[in-house]
């Protein structure tokens, strides 16, 4: 498969800039991966594709304010720090974006909230734009999150081209948030309400959690035409022992078993043993799935429509069959489903 196989005709007026009301009420189109076939139904509907002992399978990421603003010492420039991940919680040194990166250097100060009180130094390049920051901070480790934290801005993705609100603190999450570290929302998980969960656990459907800790390696632009030759950024991952049991144990018994978005079929595929069952993982991914592939655990999965060119599309189509998917899409496009992490979700069976 070839890039340019992977453009869509989105106009931008189809590109969420909010949720729906009702985390539950966004639309919700299902594919047949096997026939073709396109049904236009509402989110909350997903439940009547469920069968008892069914297991559905979430990402219990939580997505932490990584996005702050401050000012470089002495000239006083405005400067965005986009915090990707602690390396040392001793040393207060995180891993972070910098923007304009051209500007910071080693050794510059960093100077953070309305009178300065959280200072960071430059200590390292990692990449054009990544940095290493040491923070410099006298309080207790939690203290310091606190203040990082009460600081930082829902990291919104740049294409929701407007500024953050109050209620984006709420809803660019998951109700089943849990373990922090992601800087980007596993979006289909964000369709599920607590009276669907609880509709669900009712029918008899199975719940099992993984953790991704979602980076911005999914926003990504791929640059390569030949998609073999795309590195795809290290997210760090854990699966339970007790996850891999409600797993393997209905795929014994040939239960459906649903993916919910493409971060939880990410860890599913990486965690994988030879003998086709999912083993307790603890670690960083790269993979990357494109056309062909075949999947190995689940045999259902939830997704939002994503955007051209993106590493998510590629999943999708190499779940639900290249020709299907971006005729799905392009039925989605004509019917103005919304897309992007805000938007519609899609159900392929």
């Amino acid at each position: 498969m070839k890039l340019s196989q992977f453009k869509l005709k989105i106009s931008e007026d189809l590109i969420a800039a909010h949720p729906t009301q009702n985390r539950d009420e966004s639309r919700l189109l299902v594919l047949n991966k096997n026939t073709g076939q396109i049904e236009h139904k509402v989110f909350k509907e997903i439940i009547d594709y469920f069968e008892e002992k069914d297991v559905l399978i979430l990402n219990d990421t939580k997505v932490f304010p990584a996005r702050l603003y401050g000012n470089k010492e002495r000239t006083g420039a405005k400067i965005e720090v986009f915090l990707l991940r602690e390396l040392n919680r001793e040393q207060r040194l995180w891993d972070v974006l910098v923007d304009p990166a051209r500007k910071i250097r080693i050794g510059n100060k960093l100077y953070f909230g309305k009178d300065d009180e959280l200072v960071a130094e430059v200590i390292d390049n990692t990449t054009s734009r990544g940095r290493t920051l040491r923070f410099l901070f006298d309080g207790t480790h939690e203290e310091f999150k606190k203040t990082l934290f009460d600081m930082g801005e829902t990291p919104l993705p740049r294409f929701i081209n407007r500024e953050v609100v109050p209620e984006d603190k709420e809803r660019y999450q998951t109700i089943f948030a849990k373990h922090e570290g992601a800087v980007a929302v596993p979006a289909a998980g964000m369709h599920f309400s607590r009276e669907l969960l609880k509709r669900l656990e009712i029918k008899g459907v199975e719940f099992a959690y993984l953790t991704l800790h979602m980076g911005m390696g999914s926003f990504r632009t791929v640059d390569v035409e030949d998609l073999t030759k795309h590195k795809m950024d290290s997210e760090r991952m854990t699966i339970s022992l007790e996850t891999t049991e409600v797993i393997n144990t209905h795929k014994e018994l040939k239960s459906n078993i649903f993916a919910c978005g493409t971060t939880t079929m990410r860890a599913l595929e990486t965690a994988v043993s030879t003998t086709g069952y999912v083993k307790p993982y603890d670690g960083w991914t790269n993979k990357f799935i494109f056309p062909p592939h075949d999947f190995t655990i689940a045999n259902r999965m939830i997704t939002n429509f994503h955007l051209s060119y993106s590493t998510l599309l590629m999943m999708v189509c190499a779940f639900g069959g290249y020709d299907k998917v971006i005729n799905a899409y392009n039925v989605a496009i004509k019917e103005k489903y919304r897309f992007g992490t805000y938007g519609d979700a899609m159900l392929i069976i």
